[in-house]
């Protein structure tokens, strides 16, 4: 089965970021098992739309970015959105990328201690530079298959040291609840699920991989058991971090210190594990998922390993070593990213769901009349995150 699996494996990866599980952590350190079914939400509507992004990338053999601007007719309205893509993910990979290796970071703090931590980040910044610039497309697939199995083992593991109540499990799942001052928590969990990005990177990916109608199958099952990890990755540091009756927990790194005592070492070295595969891979997809957009935007029709394309991944890989090793946080473009992507989920979500309703750009292989309504109730989620981002960014919320 996983000999099988290709571009789901680097999607799920992608959302399983430091800020998926940072917003993980606190949700089950504030609110224990109850807002489960929140998360479960989240990876039913991320594998609608990746399974949508995915078909669309095989049937069209173009990457999302690439039908938009064919598909739209009106060069105002297509030139306008091409703006506001390129805005939200390459300006926001950018400010973003610090995160993803500052996360990696504690994740190495974790197993090897703070003697060397001023280093940290250049050691993942050469790793994933080593990882993009000498390897390929089929080179990566099997590193982060490799890597979301031991980022999933790991924190599946943690979550089975705690010996969690599998009645209260069961119920947080199935049964929503809205705690008190849980609604900002539950926004954050499925905004951190659900990416922008990640549908223009697995379109890009599965045209690269599958070539024909025939693979639709197995793209399929490669997203449906991605997702499922993925999710599995998400649920499990909830878990975990349930067990924790201390509120002095700000991130992942606390809630592992804070299991230690409680179940042992075994606890510490297996989230820091997990927290490091999480960092590294949301360190090398997100330069990746922009230089897919760039080639798309600017119309480069660029290889892996053409110039243009590297300078890109290049740029937001060095911008996010040098951001975090001095301290800079761009305040101001971050919330210009914050902005850009709440406007374009929504768009996205919009657009990906009418297409793939056209019989001219489909065929046969349109939606069916389950997945539109599916479709539709996860446009008014996303209607709702991107203005609760865009609200909060302008101190509104």
């Amino acid at each position: 089965m996983f000999k099988k699996l290709g571009p789901g494996v680097l999607v799920a990866a992608a959302f399983i970021g430091p800020g998926t599980v940072t917003a993980c952590t606190l949700a089950g350190v504030n609110f224990g098992y109850s807002l489960l079914w929140a998360m479960l939400l989240s990876i039913i509507a991320t594998y609608v739309l990746q399974e949508m992004s995915a078909r669309l990338g095989i049937i069209t053999q173009k990457g999302l970015a690439d039908v938009i601007k064919q598909e739209l007719s009106n060069p105002l309205i297509r030139n306008s959105v091409i703006t506001l893509i390129f805005s939200a993910i390459i300006i926001g990979n950018a400010s973003y990328e610090a995160g993803n290796i500052g996360g990696a970071t504690l994740g190495m703090e974790a197993l090897f201690g703070l003697s060397y931590n001023n280093l940290y980040p250049v050691i993942l910044g050469l790793a994933a530079f080593s990882l993009l610039f000498f390897g390929n497309y089929k080179s990566l697939e099997k590193v982060f298959i490799f890597l979301v199995l031991i980022m999933s083992l790991s924190f599946v593991m943690t979550a089975v040291l705690t010996q969690p109540n599998l009645w209260e499990l069961v119920k947080g799942l199935f049964v929503p609840s809205i705690p008190e001052d849980g609604i900002l928590t539950i926004i954050a969990l499925v905004g951190t699920t659900v990416v922008p990005y990640n549908l223009f990177l697995h379109a890009a990916l599965v045209s690269e991989k599958w070539k024909s109608e025939k693979d639709l199958k197995l793209a399929k099952r490669d997203t449906l058991v991605s997702i499922i990890l993925g999710g599995l990755v998400s649920i499990s540091i909830i878990i975990s971090a349930a067990a924790i009756k201390s509120t002095e927990v700000n991130n992942v790194l606390d809630m592992a210190k804070a299991l230690e005592p409680l179940y042992g070492s075994a606890a510490l070295y297996f989230m820091g594990i997990g927290l490091l595969s999480a960092g590294i891979t949301s360190a090398i997809t997100a330069p990746l998922a922009a230089a897919y957009v760039a080639n798309s935007c600017f119309g480069w029709k660029a290889e892996f390993k053409d110039a243009k394309f590297r300078f890109i991944w290049i740029l937001i890989l060095v911008l996010g070593v040098v951001f975090l090793s001095f301290g800079i946080k761009p305040i101001e473009i971050i919330k210009f990213a914050q902005i850009t992507n709440g406007l374009l989920l929504p768009i996205i979500a919009i657009f990906l769901l009418w297409v793939v309703n056209r019989v001219g750009v489909m065929g046969k292989y349109k939606n069916t009349l389950v997945q539109n309504c599916i479709g539709l109730a996860i446009i008014l989620l996303s209607i709702l995150l991107g203005a609760k981002s865009i609200l909060t960014v302008l101190g509104l919320f």
